[in-house]
């Protein structure tokens, strides 16, 4: 899959910190004077950093990305410091990136001999002075989003980060004098096919939903009977742009993440048949293989079809 990702010429950046403010996913931060791309992972490559940095030190490379190496990540960034790894560690520990905190700390341990850093002194920064085990798992409670990624400058969406956050959340509603329950079997953000990163950790493994953006509207059991226990997606077949970006994210889903299904909720009108033909087209230029399901929604929300294709 091919992906658009920043890079920084660290002799022309003059440490301003200007393209931190347009970063909105926390990828870019400052560290000893340098603007550092901390995170290739959670890089969109919008570049909204470009229009902020005064000396043209940022521009944006279309390459063929591999599929994420954590162990790969890690060990270019070494180089750059303690501040860096520290940095780069504290930002998966943020996003519930578990598994690639793992291997990142795993790796540090392994090599902490060449290192000019004590790694103990890493992992006490990235737990926050907690002991931190060999898993490299420490405090396994999902730290918030730093509130500093939520303000809007400079371009890019603020809202669009990727973060994990586990499904059924209850949540009430006051309905006159009783209280109407339900539950959001959303585990993660965000869902638009467009914005969400295939590398992120909430796909790996997992059975994909790819629905239409009308069927949760006409579904009233859409959470506890076809999302739940599944990672989701949202797109629209007729009115959304750039689709092959869309077959180069599923294809990126099926070989890097290596979701194991794959459920197409689409509606029964005509124009929604592209969302299956989108899925079938990344099938067929992925190496690997993941049985389809499709289902057909009706536009009072009954279901009219479901069948493996």
């Amino acid at each position: 899959m091919k992906r658009d990702i920043i890079t920084i010429d660290r002799d022309l950046c003059n440490g301003c910190g200007l393209c931190v403010t347009g970063c909105h996913e926390g990828a870019l931060q400052m560290i000893d004077g340098k603007a550092v791309l901390i995170s290739e992972l959670m890089c969109d490559g919008l570049g909204a950093c470009i229009g902020d940095c005064p000396v043209g030190a940022i521009t944006i490379e279309h390459r063929e990305a591999e599929a994420y190496d954590e162990v790969l990540t890690i060990s270019k960034m070494v180089g750059n410091g303690k501040n860096t790894v520290i940095a780069h560690l504290k930002h998966l520990k943020d996003y519930n990136e578990k598994e690639y905190l793992r291997q990142g700390v795993e790796w540090l341990l392994a090599n902490q001999d060449k290192f000019d850093f004590k790694v103990e002194d890493v992992l006490h920064a990235v737990h926050d002075h907690q002991k931190a085990d060999a898993c490299g798992c420490g405090d396994n409670t999902p730290q918030p989003k730093p509130q500093a990624h939520h303000q809007h400058a400079g371009g890019g969406c603020p809202g669009s980060a990727a973060r994990a956050f586990g499904g059924g959340a209850a949540s009430a509603t006051n309905n006159g004098n009783a209280m109407v329950s339900g539950q959001s079997e959303l585990t993660h953000w965000p869902v638009q096919l467009h914005l969400i990163n295939p590398n992120s950790g909430h796909f790996k493994g997992a059975n994909l939903l790819l629905a239409a953006d009308c069927v949760a509207f006409s579904m009233g059991n859409f959470h506890s009977d076809y999302l739940k226990g599944k990672t989701l997606a949202i797109a629209c077949p007729k009115l959304d742009s750039n689709k092959e970006m869309y077959v180069e994210k599923i294809t990126a889903l099926i070989d890097s993440a290596q979701i194991d299904t794959i459920t197409v909720m689409k509606m029964e009108v005509p124009c929604c048949g592209g969302l299956l033909q989108l899925a079938k087209m990344a099938m067929d230029r992925a190496q690997r293989k993941v049985p389809i399901k499709l289902i057909t929604v009706g536009i009072q929300g009954e279901v009219v079809e479901s069948s493996w294709v």
